[in-house]
């Protein structure tokens, strides 16, 4: 395995297990706020962690970015992709055993902080509404991405402003779908749900990846990138 997909696997288990961790062992604790900041904090910490060696993408939707914008080549957006995904299935299982060890834990009730909408699940939006949010919001965070990491971007900066953006999304849409923008953050807990989960998992992936193919598309088009910046090169 290459130095990028182990990059990219422990990145990604990074961002699932501060992120879906505080939701599943925290949640009644530092409620939608916290949960917030846990996933803005692990794009920071895996962002400085890892940027150097894989750029730290961490999500397919923004390796799809990277990969349609023309940063990124066909062969290292699949290695990405398949760690991103087997790096999320491995933080929820950990999750999953830590969450048993609690006496009243049950997956059944308690859930792993899986990925939802519609009735029972928190604001109980509707399947309109989760779409739209995913797309528009997978949609920012990649254009965010893709600036903050161009060629003539500020140095040493770029964790820090993906992170808060990330903060920032959560803190619009957790009571929305529980904020996915990411289809590996939502496929790791959906395994293990099951249900619903998996039932409503399609839209987790289709709603990321369409808007960070919409971000890449419009960043390798010169629409969202600085006249000055180089057109290639990973994060």
């Amino acid at each position: 395995m290459s130095s990028k997909a182990i990059a990219e696997f422990i990145g990604t288990f990074i961002l699932v297990f501060f992120g879906v961790g505080s939701a599943v062992l925290m949640g009644a604790h530092i409620g939608f706020h916290g949960i917030a900041m846990a996933f803005g904090l692990s794009i920071v910490a895996a962002a400085y962690g890892f940027g150097a060696i894989s750029g730290a993408q961490l999500n397919p939707a923004v390796s799809l970015g990277f990969l349609l914008s023309g940063r990124q080549e066909m062969g290292d957006f699949i290695v990405y992709v398949i760690a991103q995904v087997l790096g999320a299935i491995a933080a929820a299982f950990v999750i999953y055993v830590i969450a048993s060890g609690k006496a009243d834990y049950s997956l059944a009730t308690n859930g792993l902080g899986q990925n939802g909408f519609g009735p029972g699940y928190n604001g109980g939006y509707s399947l309109t509404a989760a779409l739209v949010f995913e797309f528009v919001a997978t949609f920012l965070f990649v254009t965010v991405i893709l600036g903050a990491t161009q060629s003539d971007a500020p140095l040493g900066f770029a964790g820090l402003a993906i992170g808060l953006t990330l903060a920032g999304i959560h803190l619009v849409g957790i009571d929305v779908t529980g904020v996915s923008v990411n289809p590996a953050r939502s496929i790791g807990p959906a395994l293990f749900a099951g249900g619903q989960a998996m039932s409503q998992l399609w839209l987790f992936i289709i709603a990321p990846l369409a808007g960070g193919a919409l971000a890449g598309i419009l960043h390798g088009a010169g629409i969202t990138r600085s006249p000055h910046a180089a057109p290639r090169g990973s994060r």
